[in-house]
């Protein structure tokens, strides 16, 4: 098998490091790696407002053709050392589609992979970033009335993804779909069987539509996650219905590129 890292992040990234590509690269062979895919976080809907302090949870529109331009040199000098995909972090929010489509209409032609995440969640007329830190998520539960309400409003979305008609170049996996555990050592919570339902309707739509899933484990690295984003019954769930898992880093500097790659392989 391939040995690949489906999903790493860039210096085009506002909220990471000024690592260049060729050093993302060069990590990447160093630790034995084949193939891996550049997955910056895409501009945000035009219309959207990035609730983050910030403002920095994506990448810059203005940025977008000169990301595209870097990855193809990139790939042109690493040819036979390293396949090189060009790819996006594309985020999914609800009741912005059209907008989405159009993007992946103009930008879907230059890529050759990309992830489809959900990061925002909607709660009333705001929206909220669920990993930007404790106190949002904190926020967020009490915007849902409870924590149960903030993963069946995190799976929902999720589904919703999974099933949206975003067009010939929708991505095709999905990203780290168990990211509403990030501060699960905070807010401790068990999976209800309701729950778990919905993971199971989730992971139905992957199978019907196609899909991959991202092995992500960037939570190994968070203080309060401290676990891959992936439960052990839905990775064997994912086995079974005969869902492809992709391994991703999320890395976002090179030093993380391949990180705990081995746990991917004692558990794929």
């Amino acid at each position: 098998m391939l040995k690949r890292d489906g999903h790493i992040h860039t210096p085009f990234c506002p909220h990471g490091t000024t690592d260049t590509l060729r050093q993302y690269a060069e990590e990447a062979i160093k630790k034995g790696f084949q193939s891996i895919t550049f997955t910056e976080h895409a501009p945000l809907p035009p219309s959207f407002t990035d609730p983050t302090p910030q403002k920095d949870s994506a990448m810059a529109q203005a940025s977008l053709e000169h990301y595209i331009n870097e990855i193809s040199g990139l790939k042109r000098e690493y040819r036979g050392q390293l396949d090189i995909r060009t790819g996006l972090e594309v985020d999914y929010i609800a009741e912005y589609e059209g907008e989405i489509k159009s993007f992946l209409d103009a930008y879907g032609p230059f890529l050759d992979d990309s992830i489809l995440s959900v990061h925002f969640l909607r709660t009333g007329s705001s929206y909220l970033c669920l990993d930007y830190d404790e106190h949002t998520f904190k926020e967020l539960i009490s915007e849902c009335g409870n924590i149960e309400a903030v993963y069946e409003l995190y799976y929902r979305s999720i589904y919703s993804s999974i099933v949206a008609s975003l067009g010939t170049y929708k991505p095709k996996r999905v990203g780290h779909i168990t990211l509403v555990k990030k501060f699960i050592r905070l807010f401790p919570y068990k999976m209800s069987d309701h729950i778990r339902r919905l993971v199971s309707e989730c992971l139905n739509a992957v199978e019907e539509n196609g899909m991959e899933l991202d092995f992500n484990t960037s939570g190994l690295r968070k203080t309060y996650a401290g676990d891959i984003y992936l439960e052990d019954w839905m990775i064997e769930a994912a086995k079974q219905k005969n869902i492809p898992l992709v391994f991703g880093s999320d890395a976002h500097q090179a030093g993380d590129v391949g990180y705990a790659y081995v746990k991917f392989t004692e558990l794929r």
